[in-house]
C-alpha cells in the first residue's frame, strides 16, 4: 500500500509519537508515588494532591501503569510498582473482615464501604503485577480473586453486587454497569495472568447481561439498576455530573465496552458470534454523539442521544480511540481507521499538557480546561492505555499485550 494510503493508526511515525507520549505519561505516573510508597491523586502540575487523600482505584490504576512501565523495560518501574502494590494492603486493607476500603482522607479517616469497582482494580493491578514479575503480586492476586468471588460475584445474576458495608453484612441495593464493565477488564486480565479460562467465562456472563440491556435500549447502555437488575433510567437525574453514577447514557462506556467485547470475542472463540456485532453497534451509536461543529464527545447524553453533560472528558476520547483500533483490527473496515484519525486529531490538540505534564482531565466544549466534575489530573490509566493500544495485539489485556511477541518493535 502506498505510504500516503496507510491509515494513521498503522503509520510508523505515529507509533513513534505514541511511544514518546507513553514515556511522558509514565513520568506523570511515577510522580504520583510518595516516598513511603503511597499513591496520590495528581493536581494540575502533576504533583501529588495530598489534601485529596488516597483512593484505592487511583492506587490500583497507577500500580497497573507502573507495571506496564516495568514490562516495557523502563528503569526503576518494577521497584516502583512493587512499592505501590504494597500500599494497597497498607493503606486500604481490612485485616479483620477482609477486602479493601475505598479511600483514606488526608487526616486518616477511612471510607469503609467496599466496592466492586475498586476491587476490580485490585484484580487488575495484581494481575499486571504478576505478569511484570512483582514479588508480592501472586499473593495479592490470590486474595483478590477469593474476595471478588466470595463477596461480589452473584452467580445467579452472572454479574457483581456493587458494594457492601465494612463487615460484609449489608449489600447496597444498587447495581451498576460501570463496576461490572471494569470487572470484565479485570477478569480478562486475571485469565491472562493465571491461565484460568473460567475468568473469561465469567466475563462473558457479565457482558451478555449488560449488553442485552443495551440492545433492548437502542444501543444506549443503561448504567444503573436495582437489586433485581431492573434498569433505573432516571437514576441521578438531579445529579447529571456525578463522577461515577451520572444520569443517562455514557458514550465513553459504550466505546470501552466495544473494546472489551473485541478482546473477549477473540480470546474466547465461543463468544465471537455475538461480541462482534454488539461491539460495532455500540461504537456506531456512541459515535453519533460526536459534535460535528466543535469536535469531541460529551460525557453523557439523554435517552434520545442529546448531550446532557457536554464537557469533554479525556477518558471518553481515550476509549473511543481504543475501540476504533480494536474494531479496525477485527474488521479491516476503513470507517474505524477514519474515526481513529478524527478522534486522535481532536485528542492530541486538546488534552496533553506539555507544560504541567499528563493530560487534562476535563474540558468545556470550546476546549478550555474545566473543573465542573473533576479537579486536577487524577491518574494516567486511560491515556497510557490509549497510547499503547495501537502497538499491541487486541485479543489480550494490556499487561499481556505489552509482553507479547506480536507487539510492534520498539513498543516493549
Amino acid at each position: 500500500m502506498p505510504p500516503e494510503l496507510v491509515p494513521l493508526v498503522e503509520q510508523p511515525d505515529h507509533h513513534d509519537l505514541l511511544r514518546i507520549e507513553v514515556d511522558r505519561l509514565l513520568v506523570a505516573t511515577r510522580a504520583s508515588l510518595g516516598s513511603d510508597g503511597s499513591v496520590h491523586w495528581l493536581n494540575d502540575a502533576c504533583e501529588p494532591e495530598i489534601v485529596a487523600g488516597q483512593h484505592l482505584w487511583i492506587t490500583c490504576r497507577m500500580t497497573h501503569g507502573l507495571s506496564l512501565g516495568a514490562l516495557l523495560g523502563r528503569p526503576g518501574d518494577a521497584a516502583r510498582a512493587e512499592q505501590a502494590l504494597g500500599s494497597i494492603d497498607r493503606e486500604f486493607g481490612d485485616a479483620r473482615n477482609g477486602g479493601w476500603f475505598r479511600s483514606v482522607s488526608a487526616d486518616g479517616e477511612l471510607l469503609t464501604e467496599k466496592a466492586a469497582y475498586d476491587h476490580a482494580f485490585v484484580l487488575l493491578a495484581a494481575s499486571s503485577g504478576v505478569l511484570a514479575g512483582l514479588p508480592s503480586a501472586p499473593d495479592l492476586l490470590d486474595r483478590a480473586m477469593s474476595t471478588v468471588l466470595e463477596r461480589f460475584w452473584d452467580d445467579d445474576a452472572g454479574r457483581l453486587i456493587d458494594s457492601w458495608n465494612s463487615d460484609w453484612s449489608l449489600p447496597e441495593p444498587y447495581r451498576g454497569a460501570n463496576a461490572n464493565m471494569h470487572a470484565v477488564e479485570a477478569f480478562l486480565a486475571t485469565a491472562d495472568a493465571t491461565g484460568d479460562d473460567r475468568w473469561r467465562h465469567r466475563a462473558d456472563r457479565i457482558a451478555r447481561g449488560i449488553i442485552d440491556a443495551a440492545a433492548g435500549n437502542a444501543w444506549l447502555i443503561p448504567e444503573h439498576y436495582d437489586s433485581t437488575w431492573h434498569p433505573l433510567t432516571d437514576y441521578n437525574h438531579d445529579q447529571p455530573r456525578h463522577p461515577f453514577r451520572p444520569y443517562g447514557a455514557t458514550p465513553g462506556h459504550a466505546f470501552e465496552w466495544a473494546r472489551l467485547l473485541v478482546q473477549l470475542g477473540l480470546s474466547r472463540p465461543g463468544s465471537a458470534n455475538w461480541t462482534r456485532p454488539a461491539a460495532e453497534a455500540l461504537f456506531v451509536r456512541a459515535a453519533e454523539s460526536w459534535d460535528a461543529t466543535l469536535g469531541g464527545f460529551p460525557y453523557t447524553t439523554d435517552w434520545s442521544g442529546a448531550a446532557v453533560v457536554d464537557e469533554r472528558f479525556h477518558w471518553v476520547h481515550c476509549e473511543a480511540l481504543a475501540a476504533a483500533v480494536a474494531l479496525w483490527r477485527l474488521t479491516a473496515d476503513p470507517t474505524y481507521a477514519e474515526w481513529y484519525q478524527r478522534i486522535w486529531a481532536y485528542t492530541w490538540w486538546h488534552f496533553p499538557d506539555p507544560i504541567g505534564g499528563g493530560w487534562w482531565h476535563e474540558l468545556d466544549p470550546q476546549g478550555h480546561v474545566s473543573r465542573q466534575t473533576w479537579n486536577g489530573k487524577p491518574d494516567t490509566y486511560h491515556a497510557l492505555q490509549a497510547c499503547l493500544f495501537p502497538m499491541l495485539p487486541v485479543d489480550v489485556g494490556f499487561a499481556r499485550g505489552v509482553d507479547d511477541p506480536r507487539a510492534l518493535p520498539g513498543g516493549r
